[in-house]
C-alpha cells in the first residue's frame, strides 16, 4: 500500500520525488523519507508522520543538487509508524538505500540468518531485511545486478522494490512481484513509480512491469530484465491519454468532494461509445468473443464487493444467469468448486488489489476464464484478465471511494444489459427504458448534486453526536446500506453497520434507542411496504430515523430526505451520492481528514 518514486535525469531530484510523493500520499501517509547521493555521500531524510514533516526537514537542509534520488510513503505493516521504521532503508554500510511496497513473509528466517552472520538492523520492518540480503550477497565477483536478482529468489511474498547504490549515483534497479510498479520514460529523464500521477506532470510514457520483472535505469536509458534468468525484456511503451489537470482538486476542498462532483462526467465517460443512442443498444466489444458464463462468481473487496452484490440482481433479473459474490479475501482460501462453464468477475478500483488478483489466479489455475473490471490501463487485473471492461472513471485519488463504484454500478448495468439481450432473457421495454433513463441520468444527477449537499449539511449538527448508526435497505438497497455504513466508519469515525431491512429484527434491533439512530433507503420500489414496515419497528422504540426516499412518499420520520425518482434501479445512482455527501459532511463537521483517514491506504496491494 506504499507509495514510491524513483527519479534518475537532469533535474535536481528532490524537488520532483517531493512532488511525486504527493500524489501518491493517499497509498499511506504514516510516514514518509528520501534518498539521494550528494557530494559522493549517501544522504537518507525521513520523518514519521505525514509528508509536510518531511517537508520541514528538507526546508532545513543545504541546496539539493542530486539528480538521482528515491521516495517513500508508507502504510504500516510491519513495524510502528515511526521515523525508524520509516523508508528509505539502508544497509550498514551506508552503500544501498531500498524502498519496498510489500510484505515480505519470511523475513523472519532470513533476518535470522544475517543476524548470525554479524548484521545488526536498527528498523523492526521486513524492509531492511532485503536491503541487508542485498548488501550480503553483493561482492566483488557478482554485479549489484546480479546480486539483486539473487536476493529476490530468496523472498516468499510481494514486493515492489527500488534500489540505489551510492557508487553508481545515476542509476537505479527496481522489481516488483504481485505489488504495482511502472516505468515512466521521459527525454533525459526516466521515473518508476507505484502508480501514474507521480511523474505524469513530466511524462506520459509509460511501461507497465510484470510479475518477476526488474527494471535498471538511467537519465538517458533503461532496460527490463527477468528478475530470475536476467533474461533482456522487450517491453511496449504506452501513451496515457488523461492529463495531470485530471488528478487535481480544481478548487474543491477534498478530493473526495471533487470526485462525487464528478460522477454525473463519469455516467456519460461509461456511456461514450458504449451505447448507441440512436438503436438504443448495448455495444461491449471486450465480451464478444466470450462465452456467456452459465455461473458468474464475482470477486470483490469493499466497495467492489458492494458493486458486485448490487449488481448481482440485475444480471441475475435480466440475464438470467445465477451469480454469487465472494469476498476475495475469504474466496482464496476455500476450495471453490468450478464449472467449465462457469466464469469469474474481477472488480477492482485499482486493479491492484492482493486479494482480488489472488482469487484471479485461483481460478486461472482451474481453468474458469476471467473477466477484469477496473478503472487502471495497464493494471494486474487488466493484463492478468482474459478480457478486461474499463470502467474509465478517471483518477481517483481519495481513499474512500465514490465516483469508482459509480462507474462500476454503470458497468454492471451494461454488462446485464449486454448479456441479457443475447440471451433473449431481457424484456424489450426494460432495456428501453433503462438505456433512456441511463442517458438521462447525468444531467439529473448534475443539477441535484448542489441540493443533496445542502441536505447534508442541514442534517449533520442534529446526528454528529451519535456513536453509532445503522443502514437498513432491501433488494438492490441493501448493498447501498453497506456501502453507506462503510462510508461513514471510513472517513468521520463513527461506528456503522449496514443491514438487509428484514435481518433487523432478527438481533440487531436490540441496540434500537433514541442515541442509535438509523439511515433508511425507502425508495419507491415494490419492497417500499416492507422497508416502511421495518421503519415503524424502529420508531416504536424510539429510534431516531433518516430515510431517503421519493417526492409524494415521504414518510413520518425525523427527517424524510427527497431526491428525485427516475426508472427503477437506476435510483440507485441518485442515493449512492446522497449517501457518500452525508458521510463527507459528517467527517467535515467533525474536523477529520476526509481525504486520508486514518489508518487506510487506497489501494490494499497487501494481504
Amino acid at each position: 500500500m506504499c507509495g514510491i518514486i524513483g527519479y534518475a535525469g537532469h533535474r535536481p531530484a528532490v524537488p520532483v520525488i517531493v512532488e511525486g510523493l504527493k500524489r501518491l500520499e493517499y497509498r499511506g501517509y504514516d510516514s514518509a523519507g528520501v534518498a539521494f547521493i550528494q557530494h559522493k555521500a549517501m544522504h537518507v531524510i525521513r520523518a514519521e508522520g505525514k509528508l509536510s514533516e518531511l517537508e520541514c526537514r528538507l526546508n532545513g537542509c543545504e541546496v539539493f543538487h542530486a539528480t538521482t534520488g528515491l521516495g517513500h510513503t508508507r502504510w504500516a505493516t510491519h513495524g510502528l509508524p515511526v521515523e525508524r521504521n520509516a523508508h528509505p532503508h539502508r544497509d550498514p554500510g551506508g552503500r544501498l538505500v531500498l524502498v519496498h511496497n510489500g510484505i515480505i513473509e519470511n523475513y523472519l528466517p532470513l533476518k535470522e540468518q544475517l543476524l548470525k552472520k554479524g548484521r545488526t538492523f536498527q528498523s523492526e520492518t521486513d524492509s531492511e531485511v532485503l536491503v541487508q540480503l542485498i548488501a550480503e550477497l553483493w561482492t566483488p565477483d557478482i554485479s549489484l545486478l546480479q546480486a539483486f536478482s539473487e536476493a529476490l529468489k530468496h523472498v516468499d511474498g510481494t514486493y515492489a522494490v527500488a534500489l540505489l547504490n551510492m557508487d553508481d549515483p545515476n542509476r537505479i534497479w527496481a522489481a516488483r512481484k504481485s505489488s504495482p510498479l511502472l516505468l515512466g520514460v521521459g527525454v533525459g529523464e526516466n521515473f518508476v513509480a507505484s502508480d501514474i500521477p507521480a511523474f505524469l506532470g513530466y511524462t506520459r510514457d509509460v511501461v507497465f512491469l510484470e510479475d518477476n520483472e526488474l527494471v535498471e535505469l538511467s537519465p538517458m536509458d533503461w532496460q527490463v530484465y527477468d528478475t530470475a534468468t536476467l533474461e533482456p525484456l522487450e517491453k511496449e511503451i504506452h501513451h496515457i491519454t488523461w492529463d495531470f489537470q485530471a488528478a487535481q482538486k480544481g478548487g474543491y476542498r477534498h478530493f473526495m468532494l471533487k470526485e462525487i462532483f464528478e460522477q454525473p462526467t463519469v455516467i456519460s465517460n461509461c456511456l461514450a461509445g458504449r451505447l448507441d443512442a440512436k438503436n438504443r443498444t448495448v455495444s461491449l466489444p471486450e465480451l464478444d468473443n466470450l462465452d456467456i458464463p452459465e455461473q458468474l462468481q464475482i470477486v470483490a473487496c469493499g466497495t467492489s464487493y458492494h458493486a458486485g452484490l448490487w449488481g448481482q440482481y440485475l444480471l441475475e433479473s435480466w440475464a438470467g444467469i445465477p451469480v454469487r459474490v465472494e469476498i476475495a479475501s475469504e474466496f482464496r482460501y476455500r476450495s471453490p468448486i468450478f464449472k467449465p462453464t462457469d466464469m469469474i468477475l474481477a472488480i477492482s478500483q485499482s486493479g491492484e488489489t492482493a486479494d482480488t488478483l489472488a482469487g484471479m489466479r485461483l481460478a486461472k489455475e482451474h481453468g474458469v476464464p476471467v473477466l477484469g473490471l477496473c478503472n487502471v490501463v495497464g493494471s494486474s487485473v487488466a493484463r492478468e484478465a482474459a478480457s478486461v471492461i474499463h470502467t474509465q472513471a478517471g483518477p481517483e485519488i481519495s481513499v474512500a471511494s465514490t465516483k469508482a463504484m459509480c462507474s462500476q454500478l454503470v458497468l454492471l448495468t451494461l454488462l446485464a444489459l449486454y448479456w441479457g439481450r443475447r440471451k433473449q432473457t431481457l424484456p424489450q421495454h426494460v432495456e428501453s427504458s433503462v438505456i433512456a433513463g441511463l442517458l438521462s441520468l447525468p444531467q439529473i444527477l448534475e443539477s441535484e448534486l448542489p441540493r443533496m449537499r445542502s441536505t447534508a449539511q442541514e442534517l449533520i449538527p442534529e446526528y454528529s453526536t451519535a456513536r453509532s448508526f445503522f443502514y437498513l435497505g432491501r433488494g438492490l438497497a441493501f448493498p447501498l446500506a453497506l456501502e453507506g455504513a462503510l462510508k461513514l466508519k471510513e472517513i468521520s469515525y463513527i461506528h456503522a453497520e449496514g443491514y438487509a431491512a428484514g435481518e433487523m429484527k432478527h438481533g440487531p434491533i436490540a441496540l434500537i434507542e433514541p442515541e442509535f439512530p438509523t439511515f433508511a433507503l425507502a425508495l419507491n420500489d415494490e419492497l417500499l411496504s416492507k422497508t416502511i414496515s421495518n421503519l415503524v419497528e424502529v420508531q416504536a422504540r424510539n429510534g431516531k430515523i433518516i430515510s431517503l426516499c421519493h417526492p409524494g412518499f415521504g414518510l413520518d420520520v425525523e427527517h424524510a430526505w427527497e431526491i428525485p425518482q427516475v426508472y427503477g434501479p437506476l435510483n440507485t445512482f441518485l442515493a449512492l451520492p446522497a449517501l457518500q455527501l452525508f458521510a463527507y459532511e459528517m467527517a467535515v463537521y467533525l474536523g477529520k481528514d476526509v481525504d486520508q483517514p486514518r489508518n487506510l491506504a487506497k489501494s490494499v496491494t497487501v494481504e
